[in-house]
């Protein structure tokens, strides 16, 4: 009701007298109804669409994003293949595991009390499986860096042959042939074909407009949330200790750091990327916004809760060559800033993000 109220103030929409005095009241399909010139109409019903998909608006004081949409512009009908292909197990090669199989939006995309991923058939995957959130301000994927392009960051799990063991060629030939698939592409794309960059474009349209920026934090800084006083303790902790690799407001630095869990890392980490020395046991600094939703926490997810990650970072921290030095004596914190900070962290997670009906999974 709302777009039909502003496609008639912005002069989209022209109704009678009688009619726009109702409109406060009348439902949107007799308001559609009753519109009698088609050219109005099919302005109105493109308002709607576009009011319903996600656009990649960077929130105020954010960094400008490093995916650039400008070649890959987000419509309707794009986002809408993308999120079927998100949630289609077609993607696989037995056709039973989905990108939304370990990626809950309810555990903002995690793959909540999995401490790896699982993959076809019931195999073990060999990491955690993270959260899926303003993947666009991202510069690299996956917890080593393999990938560089939100566009080409599907391809790993599709043929990765503990995950979805697929190839993408047999991918697209399923598509294909499916019924539903050829028409979709054209829709999204205007054209016939179904090609690798149609399937990976789709799926960044929709997972590059993941946006979690409406947390009780986001809410503070903006003057609109109070925080209780334990909560202030908690965000001036934090500050100190943690923001230097977690910088707001995205809630991490991106870069690639030993944060101590192994004095022999079993996971060579960012180094099966580089293959140098001084990336052994290196991982992608994960954000910690809806960190409280995403457990098991870590690359390998050996930690089940907030509490032992902290009690790694004040008295487990493991030496090691390449230990951030940063972490070289842990993270000394009392009780009360324990307790405090806990209470910040819980403070990012970002309930209209996780209920957004745009990223769920639909019926169809």
């Amino acid at each position: 009701m709302n777009a039909v109220r502003k496609a008639v103030a912005k002069g989209w929409l022209k109704l009678p007298g009688k009619l726009k005095s109702k409109l406060w009241w009348l439902a949107l399909p007799l308001s559609l109804f009753v519109i009698s010139e088609s050219g109005a109409y099919l302005r109105l019903q493109t308002f709607i669409r576009l009011h319903q998909t996600p656009q990649l608006n960077v929130p105020n004081g954010w960094p400008a994003p490093h995916y650039d949409f400008a070649d890959n512009r987000v419509t309707p009908a794009g986002f809408e293949l993308g999120r079927r292909l998100f949630y289609d197990p077609i993607l696989s090669r037995d056709n039973t595991m989905a990108c939304g199989s370990c990626h809950q939006q309810f555990a903002a995309f995690a793959h909540l009390d999995h401490r790896i991923s699982h993959g076809i058939g019931g195999v073990n995957g060999k990491r955690n499986a993270p959260g899926l959130f303003n993947l666009a301000w991202q510069p690299n994927f996956m917890w080593d860096g393999a990938v560089h392009n939100l566009e080409l960051q599907p391809i790993a799990p599709i043929e990765n042959p503990i995950e979805m063991d697929e190839k993408i060629v047999h991918v697209i030939e399923k598509l294909n042939t499916d019924r539903r698939y050829p028409a979709q592409f054209r829709a999204a794309f205007g054209s016939n074909g179904i090609d690798t960059q149609r399937v990976f474009r789709a799926l960044t349209q929709f997972m590059g407009t993941m946006v979690s920026s409406d947390s009780r934090y986001d809410q503070y800084l903006a003057g609109n949330q109070s925080f209780s006083a334990a909560e202030k303790h908690g965000l001036q902790v934090f500050r100190e200790h943690c923001a230097s690799c977690h910088q707001e407001p995205l809630f991490t630095d991106y870069s690639f750091r030993n944060n101590g869990l192994d004095r022999s890392p079993p996971d060579r980490g960012r180094a099966d990327v580089t293959h140098a020395a001084a990336d052994e046991g290196t991982f992608r600094v994960p954000s910690l916004r809806n960190i409280e939703l995403t457990a098991p926490y870590m690359h390998d997810g050996r930690y089940a809760t907030l509490e032992q990650v902290l009690d790694h970072y004040i008295n487990g921290v493991q030496p090691s060559a390449t230990l951030d030095p940063l972490l070289a004596k842990g993270i000394q914190l009392d009780a009360a800033e324990r307790s405090d900070l806990l209470q910040f962290l819980k403070t990012l997670t970002d309930e209209t993000f996780v209920n957004d009906p745009r990223f769920a999974e639909t019926d169809e």
